[in-house]
């Protein structure tokens, strides 16, 4: 009898093949975990990146409208230096004025020491 074939009962062994599905479980579990948290991650960038470009969007009008207006001022410092440089002494001492307070003036004449 040793050499007879094995009966179904022993062929299918329930508890090894619950160990076996057992096991994948918690794989399959953290690889879906770690794909909905990519997909997560990806989606928020996406939503930010669109929130910058409209931020950014917005600032264009201002940052152009700074450049216009620092040409402007460009424009009418180097003017009044003229005019200072003409013996105009109101344009002088607003030369010395925007000299004091830091603003930079191409071509001014230099400061006597005191």
């Amino acid at each position: 009898m040793s050499n007879e074939s094995p009966t179904i009962e022993e062929t299918h062994d329930p508890v090894a093949s619950l160990e076996r599905r057992g096991s994948s479980l918690p794989v399959i579990l953290t690889l879906v975990s770690v794909f909905i948290w990519f997909a997560f991650q990806t989606l928020q960038l996406v939503v930010e990146r669109n929130n910058l470009s409209a931020v950014k969007a917005n600032f264009e009008s201002a940052m152009q409208e700074s450049q216009k207006m620092q040409s402007q001022l460009q424009s009418l410092i180097s003017k009044t230096l003229e005019l200072a440089n003409q013996g105009n002494p109101a344009a002088k001492a607003a030369v010395l004025e925007l000299e004091k307070r830091g603003i930079p003036i191409k071509g001014a004449p230099p400061q006597p020491a005191k």
